[in-house]
């Protein structure tokens, strides 16, 4: 089993500590939540004092600091640290095919599917990594994927000043794939464009077209 990227670890401890805003609730600790976890195994109807399940409790609440890790993770300051030596680049910067793993709020079962982000420059570049980690930042919490969408996209647009920018999410969501209706093969798709990719219709194709240019799913 490979391990964490120390970012990852980091951030991870890191949402333990800062958690969001719970709205005056207090956070449990992690007995607590171990506790809850046995709860739901005899909810199930199993045993969690069996060989197979009594570390299942632990298991679990680590493994939720890691799925939810977004929560301690500040998209805007990943943003932050931005390049203006570009020599004059003004063309759009399109990152396509990121990973996308969440989980959705009403059942909390897995989101997985693939993020396209694009972002035409003002002066100010970001280092492609942070724009995959601003998608991990929103995408690691309990979402859906509408507003997803446009977190990502109202993050990359509030921090850089881009002249636009476009976000298209695909994604499988489990809580219609794998209960309640059972329709597999189902992709949702959402998409937020901001400034130029809204208003400019060559601007939208273009991006449409370089993130078509693999996946060709998204008709726009």
């Amino acid at each position: 089993m490979t391990e964490p990227h120390p970012d990852t670890q980091a951030a991870a401890e890191a949402g333990a500590a800062c958690p969001a805003d719970l709205a005056g609730h207090k956070r449990p600790t992690q007995a607590e939540a171990e506790a809850a976890v046995r709860t739901l195994l005899l909810w199930a109807g199993d045993d969690p004092d069996r060989e197979g399940l009594v570390d299942t409790p632990k298991r679990v609440a680590k493994s939720y600091r890691e799925l939810f890790v977004g929560y301690g993770t500040d998209p805007v300051q990943l943003l932050q640290r931005s390049f203006e030596e570009v020599a004059g680049y003004d063309e759009m910067v399109v990152l396509r095919d990121i990973r996308l793993e969440s989980h959705c709020e009403h059942h909390m079962v897995p989101i997985i599917g693939r993020a396209h982000v694009g972002y035409l420059p003002r002066g100010r570049v970001v280092g492609i990594s942070k724009l995959a980690r601003v998608v991990d930042a929103f995408a690691k919490r309990l979402q859906i994927q509408e507003k997803l969408t446009a977190q990502i996209a109202n993050a990359i647009n509030d921090v850089l000043d881009p002249v636009g920018v476009a976000v298209v999410l695909e994604a499988a969501h489990q809580c219609m794939t794998t209960r309640g209706v059972h329709k597999h093969g189902v992709t949702m798709v959402t998409s937020t464009m901001l400034g130029a990719f809204r208003d400019d219709h060559a601007t939208r194709r273009e991006f449409l077209s370089i993130i078509n240019g693999r996946s060709g799913t998204f008709e726009g």
